[in-house]
């Protein structure tokens, strides 16, 4: 059967809701997606020049197109998480978690046992879950088993066993955390009043079994039994100490899922909250790998679908920070303000911790990754054609118009490269003039680099605004290098960034890593330059000091300075101890200079 060209495929698709997918010339799927109307969406894709270069190579590689109308574009959505999830293509996000999450087991059993597990055994048992850690249902546990009493063993408690005197108490029930079931010391209603309450703990509800230990209590003092009724009160305060740690905010949110999204120019990290009776009983962040420059409600939309048939949510409201088309069945809120807004902020402040910790532990586990990550997102930032690998900062100190020098540090990947750092004495200028000086140190510098035919940066740095980057680029024009490397000046008073040939500044987030590059290579090469600068200042006025004395000169006083390391220890050394080092006639010169 030949082959149907694209364009013809295209026309013959629907106006519905649904999922397509694409395939290369090999019959292998590259994308799936979901649309609220096919054909526009799918024309999209062949109608426009996407300025993202992997979009460009997926659309050459379309040979055929498939879709499925479904009834609504939530069903699509579902559709689509299904259909990615199975056949995984290569040019999809990909929500892959291959951890094994703990459940809290109530186990299908005359006298339930509650433990930890990883494995789902379908045999009538209750299963809670799953959670992010084993940390979490271990301090849940913990909480469990200091307030109620539940069998540990593993043997079967049925009335006909427990008559007939099968088992005996072990050392749990005299230590007080159990019963004894066994020999038929604790009812089964009893017991699972127990189970009943721990059921709604777990959901994070604490209201009845406060509400059960509170009337107990007040039963117990009614009777006198007091040490009996403080024992319920510190279960009391056990169970309000744990709420109190884990409620905040209004009670009366309840059975609500929360989502929010942060990303950069490579990666999205969405964050879930599960919020019950106003306490988060569980928190989670996944990171998603870009594939095709998504946008922040796509894949949020995936995430949400992903995540909350992973967890089981079956919460029938959801918290997100974008009006999003979920599902019918699912309300959708965009808080504004409230407590309501304080559980958004507080997902979106995990989203950006767990951002924050996958760099660090990136730079220790994979610096490179690292370094790709940091050059990607300044390329994208600076409007670079390049990733700025080797970036060079120039900058001027002249304090009070004296010694002008001037400073270049080097960055290789992101970091400091101090072997490669050059410091200038300005030459050709009298007095102090930035604009002079930065265009004598940047001729210097460039013309050295193609005499010795060594690497060239692929961004330079200016400190300084639109004057000291104009002084700049005319010493690139006349080594014929504008236009060859990137150039940019940094302005101190709001940071901002001047382009050539741009009167408009950029303005970068406060809080981008392109900013705190370019922060940390003008501050370094400040301190560099200030450094050299204070030393050359000093050296000239010391030894100013010493060949002011007559018949003493420059070599003399270094000799000097090289043996008694400075101008205190001359002024403190005998006659004898100078004239062992430049001479009895010079030595005494100097000792009478200075008494």
């Amino acid at each position: 059967m030949p082959r149907v060209p694209v364009n013809v495929q295209l026309s013959s698709l629907p106006n519905n809701p649904g999922v397509y997918q694409f395939y290369d010339t090999e019959g292998k799927i590259l994308y799936v997606g979901k649309a609220k109307n096919l054909k526009k969406r799918v024309a999209s894709y062949f109608a426009k020049n996407h300025e993202y270069g992997k979009t460009r190579v997926m659309v050459k590689k379309i040979e055929a197109i498939e879709h499925i109308v479904v009834k609504t574009e939530s069903d699509a959505l579902l559709l689509e998480n299904n259909l990615i999830k199975k056949h995984r293509p290569r040019y999809n996000v990909l929500l892959r978690d291959d951890k094994s999450y703990p459940w809290i087991c109530i186990k299908n059993e005359r006298f339930p046992r509650i433990f930890p597990t990883r494995k789902l055994i379908k045999d009538g048992s209750e299963y809670f879950g799953p959670f992010t850690s084993m940390r979490t249902v271990r301090t849940l546990l913990d909480l469990i088993k200091s307030v109620y009493p539940l069998r540990t063993c593993n043997y079967d408690l049925s009335d006909e066993k427990i008559e007939a005197g099968k088992y005996k108490r072990c050392l749990e029930y005299h230590l007080g955390n159990c019963k004894g079931p066994c020999e038929g010391l604790q009812q089964a209603g009893d017991y699972h009043r127990q189970i009943d309450d721990i059921r709604e703990i777990i959901k994070g509800n604490f209201k009845s079994s406060l509400h059960y230990f509170k009337h107990q209590m007040k039963e117990l003092a009614s009777t006198m039994e007091f040490e009996r009724a403080q024992q319920v009160k510190e279960k009391i305060e056990v169970l309000e100490n744990y709420q109190a740690k884990s409620t905040i905010v209004n009670p009366k949110i309840s059975n609500v899922d929360v989502f929010s999204i942060f990303s950069d120019e490579t990666h999205a990290y969405v964050n879930f909250l599960q919020v019950s009776h106003g306490a988060i009983i569980r928190s989670h962040t996944i990171e998603i790998k870009k594939k095709l420059d998504e946008q922040n409600e796509e894949l949020l939309q995936l995430a949400i679908v992903e995540i909350r048939q992973r967890f089981s949510s079956t919460s029938k409201e959801i918290y997100v920070p974008i009006q999003l088309q979920i599902g019918d069945a699912l309300k959708v809120s965009v808080p504004k303000l409230g407590d309501k807004k304080k559980l958004l902020d507080l997902s979106l402040q995990n989203a950006k911790m767990f951002r924050q910790e996958r760099f660090k532990q990136m730079k220790i586990v994979d610096p490179d990754r690292h370094a790709k990550r940091i050059m990607a997102q300044m390329k994208g930032d600076l409007r670079l054609s390049e990733e700025p690998r080797h970036i060079e900062c120039f900058d001027n100190s002249n304090i009070q118009g004296s010694n002008p020098v001037a400073a270049c540090v080097v960055f290789r990947n992101g970091k400091p490269s101090k072997k490669d750092y050059r410091h200038f004495n300005i030459k050709t200028v009298t007095g102090p003039d930035d604009f002079a000086s930065m265009e004598e140190v940047v001729f210097r510098r460039y013309r050295r680099l193609l005499n010795e035919a060594e690497s060239l940066p692929q961004l330079i740095v200016i400190d300084g605004g639109k004057g000291q980057l104009s002084s700049a680029l005319k010493s690139l024009d006349v080594l014929g290098l504008r236009g060859k490397i990137a150039i940019i000046g940094i302005a101190k008073r709001l940071e901002e960034i001047y382009f050539p040939d741009d009167p408009i500044p950029l303005y970068l987030d406060k809080k981008s890593e392109t900013l705190k590059i370019i922060q940390q290579l003008r501050n370094e090469a400040h301190r560099f330059g200030i450094s050299f600068h204070r030393n050359k200042r000093s050296n000239a006025a010391i030894n100013t000091e010493l060949e002011n004395i007559e018949g003493i000169g420059q070599k003399t006083a270094e000799q000097l300075l090289q043996h008694f390391k400075s101008v205190k220890r001359i002024k403190e050394a005998s006659l004898d101890s100078l004239t062992e080092s430049i001479g009895r006639a010079k030595a005494k010169k100097v000792y009478e200079s200075f008494h």
